[in-house]
């Protein structure tokens, strides 16, 4: 057999495979299972089941079919954008930050990617009894510190108290309300084959960040969470591409794999990934080796995922990395047109596999 007589079945194969995978993830979801597990929170295909088999037909809502991660609406004629968010990390405090000022920066993201500015939120805490008051009392002052920084005003709260040994010490759940910026037209279905995709920063850091903390692993490294405000970022991206920014997403839960998925599916295209482009910091990666993870599945809180038209990726990177914190902004794969609602990952050796969503829960609660 001849080397491209091979080559020709290796390639058939190939789309033989991919052809299947994508007739199977064109099914509708449909929600069966008899029990919520943790999977179901995890941000992979548990999470898009119980989304879209359960509560989107429920609800009948366009918007969150979108699986955007803020609503938009208008009340006279302002454009607005509203989300909500629960924070159940274990533990509270964490490398980098804690689980307060996650609450605020988390809040405040998931505003920002959809090209609202935040400006306000609601607070509810939930209190495991025993919990030592100057726990509580740090995390209240880095929730107005956070608040601050990202200049949103807290307008309301609640406070709740569970039994000893049903709360984790602490648990926080959020509203947030944004105003929509004029530069933005966003949408999870305008992306167009040649797009770039961009990364805000190394990925990886906070999920990383959470496990060692945990001291589940005899690993030690000097990884912090990258937990922060992403307003900034969006506004120099807004303010330097506009009308050119097609869509953005923070890549929290299920980390950069899932936000792709997702933009993928949206669209109707593919997305085409170089892995040896992706920014991850050494510690990180040998971390996510040593324990058998793909750091594009790792969650992170201050990392955004941005499509721009491919005109515009020099200045798109330019302003990224002036801002703070995206520094190492990068641009790591490319909008194609098949096969369509998949992500494909080139290695750097050559080979190709699809990018698909988590199926279990390989990771501990990050936010």
């Amino acid at each position: 057999m001849s080397a491209r007589t091979s080559e020709q079945d290796v390639g058939t194969r190939e789309r033989e495979a991919l052809s299947r995978i994508e007739r199977v993830r064109r099914m509708p979801p449909r929600f069966r299972d008899e029990r919520i597990t943790m999977a179901h929170g995890a941000g992979g295909k548990a999470t898009q089941s119980l989304i879209r088999g359960l509560f989107v037909p429920a609800f009948a809502s366009e918007t969150l079919a979108l699986l955007d991660d803020a609503g938009r609406f208008e009340v006279d004629g302002a454009p607005l954008a509203m989300t909500t968010d629960s924070f159940v990390v274990k533990p509270i405090r964490f490398p980098g930050g804690s689980i307060g000022e996650l609450a605020v920066n988390g809040t405040a993201n998931d505003l920002a990617v959809v090209g609202a500015r935040p400006l306000a939120m609601t607070l509810s805490l939930i209190l495991e009894e025993g919990l030592a008051a100057d726990d509580l009392a740090a995390e209240v002052e880095a929730i107005a510190r956070a608040a601050a920084i990202a200049g949103v005003e807290i307008l309301a709260g609640d406070t709740k108290v569970v039994e000893r040994g049903h709360g984790d010490g602490l648990y926080i759940c959020t509203t947030g309300l944004g105003r929509i910026d004029d530069r933005a037209s966003l949408s999870p279905r305008s992306l167009r084959p040649g797009d770039r995709v961009l990364v805000s920063g190394r990925i990886g850091d906070h999920g990383t960040a959470i496990l060692l903390a945990r001291g589940e692993f005899e690993l030690d490294a000097d990884i912090r969470s990258d937990t922060c405000c992403l307003w900034p970022a969006v506004d120099a991206l807004l303010n330097a591409v506009g009308p050119s920014l097609r869509c953005m997403r923070d890549a929290t839960r299920g980390g950069v794999a899932s936000v792709l998925n997702e933009l993928a599916t949206a669209s109707g295209v593919a997305i085409a990934v170089r892995e040896d482009q992706v920014p991850v910091q050494p510690a990180v990666a040998g971390a996510c080796e040593l324990l058998g993870i793909d750091p594009l599945y790792v969650a992170n809180e201050g990392r955004l995922v941005a499509v721009v038209a491919a005109e515009e990726v020099d200045a798109a990177l330019t302003a990224l990395r002036c801002v703070r914190g995206c520094e190492d902004a990068a641009e790591i794969g490319v909008v194609d047109v098949e096969p369509d609602g998949m992500v494909i990952v080139r290695s750097a050796f050559g080979g190709r596999r699809v990018l698909d969503l988590l199926v279990g829960d390989p990771l501990p609660r990050i936010c």
